[in-house]
């Protein structure tokens, strides 16, 4: 469980986020949507505590995220950030390593090694953990970082945008894979998106911001309506029946 108790955020007089109070249950997928500079990348950040904040504060699993050691942290909580920087000379399997320095610290164990197979092999990358991530489609490359996340082997798993520079397939692909390591893999994963759509077909709860505010938070049911959707993104918004759940039309 992530309880978050008065999180701000504060960048000027005018611009801030919070403060925030949430509490996002054990398990599942919790997608965080929201119009651009909701501040929904900025949430996720400070719960992974690779940013400060100027007030509150965040628990996971009943650990302080401010106070909490990084190596026992690193244990807890994992996150991938939207900017990937990958060395080019680096293959599948030794980027999907990194995951597991919290515990080796870059000496790796059968245990370890695992572990890396495991995560590869869910995230169907096999076949390429071989190769240099410069010679991978930019779909096979997210899923290789996801993997990595993955083999860190935390109880909480973050991810900012993870179908950024995805298409259709690849995209309909990853949220497969991340909604099979909730229910499969009991992580609570908590993700940014901006497609509504996917939120409410694969996620268990969405979480939605506006101005630096938590303005709904509950089932997709309950956020899946045209007052909700139309408030929260300032523009007409119709949810109608789809073969797989509602959907969102935009106008």
């Amino acid at each position: 469980m992530i309880t978050i108790s008065g999180v701000r955020r504060d960048y000027t007089d005018e611009v801030a986020i919070g403060p925030v109070d949430l509490v996002i249950p054990e398990g599942g997928m919790t997608a965080l949507i929201g119009p651009n500079g909701a501040g929904k990348s900025t949430l996720l950040t400070m719960i992974g505590r690779l940013m400060g904040m100027d007030a509150g504060s965040i628990e996971i699993a009943g650990y302080d995220v401010s106070s909490t050691k990084s190596a026992d942290l690193a244990k807890i909580v994992s996150i991938l950030r939207q900017e990937n920087h990958f060395i080019t000379r680096l293959t599948v399997r030794q980027l999907v390593g990194f995951g597991r320095f919290p515990y080796s610290k870059g000496r790796l164990n059968r245990t370890d090694e695992q572990i890396i197979t495991r995560a590869i092999e869910f995230l169907d990358l096999t076949a390429l953990e071989g190769r240099y991530l410069d010679e991978l489609s930019g779909g096979q490359r997210q899923r290789a970082y996801v993997a990595m996340v993955l083999a860190q082997d935390t109880e909480v798993v973050l991810l900012d945008e993870p179908l950024n520079n995805l298409d259709m397939k690849h995209a309909v692909q990853m949220m497969k894979h991340l909604h099979r390591a909730a229910a499969e893999l009991g992580r609570t994963i908590v993700i940014v998106l901006h497609d509504i759509n996917f939120a409410a077909r694969y996620a268990d709860r969405i979480c939605a911001m506006k101005d630096g505010q938590v303005v709904e938070f509950g089932a997709p049911a309950e956020i899946m309506t045209d007052a909700v959707l139309t408030r929260v993104f300032d523009t007409e918004v119709q949810v109608v029946d789809g073969p797989s759940g509602p959907l969102a039309v935009y106008y």
